[in-house]
């Protein structure tokens, strides 16, 4: 009896899961023959459509693409910067179109200042053929979680959230930016849950996307004895107030990454609480501040495996800080270290 109990409550939740994504694209995300998923994540692209400096930001997307063959392609908000909106969200779906590959966009806190509502934008980008963002079914931008089979079968291997950070603080004079809302935070609580039942109790491998960083990231970063790598230039910018994200994905025991862009000196990754907290790298052209060379970062998923590798491509073909979690982020036992002689 208990044996069909849970096999019922599984159902259950698989059949909650369907439901959650009506009016999804056909996601046909799974993992190679070898094991292996790779995505591709661009952020602060800061297009305008009539500005020669944005050419970089395009040039960009092809080089990365043409150099990595991802099987997905994220853009992690703040993807235009100037009116016509339609006109610059345009061409950047005509430019990720031409690769043929899966993506999604997110948004920044700069999208929907250009004369266009977020829930407008959302729509454009769905009109391109390979993305893969689901039906908005009322929400302006909603909160969905993308699947990756395995390589012999068809249930989840892994998990990409794909979350709205939102803009600016919704209360006067606290802070900048929006912060996750609760609701945010319940339902990243009641889709890790589903999916974890379904995979018989076992939390099932996990990213998290969005634009705005959690406050933890400006902690992790500042904290003495952790392991930072890559480029941190500027203060973390998130928002003031902490509404329990982080947390919540601890717990739930999910998700190995979290990786987001606006701050664009920054393209480090640092370990907090085995959590691995990740900047892209400024996609951009010179139509805002960058000190660094243009480029992505690009994640490779490795099956079954509660492990990951990472590095950064530039738009001119260079390869940088490349690193494996967890294994890059734990400091070795110097005591343990072979005698020199």
């Amino acid at each position: 009896m208990k044996t069909t109990m849970q096999t019922l409550r599984t159902a259950l939740m698989l059949l909650v899961l369907t439901l959650a994504v009506t009016g999804a694209r056909a996601q046909k995300l799974k993992f190679n023959k070898n094991g292996e998923f790779k995505i591709v994540q661009f952020t602060d692209l800061h297009y305008q459509s009539q500005n020669p400096r944005s050419r970089a930001a395009l040039r960009c997307i092809d080089s990365v693409v043409q150099a990595e063959r991802p099987d997905l392609v994220v853009f992690d908000g703040d993807n235009i910067y100037s009116r016509p909106a339609d006109s610059a969200m345009y061409h950047i779906i005509r430019c990720i179109e031409r690769h043929r590959v899966p993506y999604v966009l997110l948004f920044g806190n700069h999208d929907e200042e250009q004369g266009l509502t977020r829930a407008q934008l959302y729509d454009i980008a769905r009109t391109g053929r390979h993305n893969l963002q689901p039906d908005r079914q009322g929400s302006p931008s909603p909160d969905y979680v993308l699947t990756i089979a395995g390589s012999r079968s068809s249930a989840p291997s892994a998990l990409l959230y794909c979350m709205d950070s939102r803009s600016y603080t919704p209360i006067k004079r606290v802070g900048t930016y929006a912060w996750m809302t609760f609701d945010q935070v319940q339902w990243y609580r009641s889709q890790s849950a589903a999916y974890t039942a379904a995979n018989a109790g076992k939390p099932v491998p996990a990213l998290a996307f969005f634009h705005i960083p959690l406050p933890e990231f400006a902690t992790a970063a500042s904290a003495e004895g952790n392991v930072l790598i890559g480029t941190r230039m500027e203060k973390s910018c998130p928002p003031i107030l902490n509404s329990g994200l982080f947390t919540a994905m601890k717990e739930g025991g999910d998700v190995m990454g979290i990786f987001c862009g606006h701050d664009h000196d920054n393209d480090y990754t640092t370990l907090y609480y085995d959590i691995l907290l990740g900047y892209g790298r400024f996609s951009g052209g010179n139509t805002e501040y960058n000190h660094l060379p243009n480029g992505a970062r690009v994640i490779v998923l490795h099956e079954g495996q509660r492990r990951f590798d990472t590095w950064i491509r530039t738009r001119k073909g260079g390869v940088e800080l490349r690193t494996t979690y967890p294994d890059s982020y734990q400091k070795d036992d110097w005591r343990k270290r072979p005698v020199e002689e």
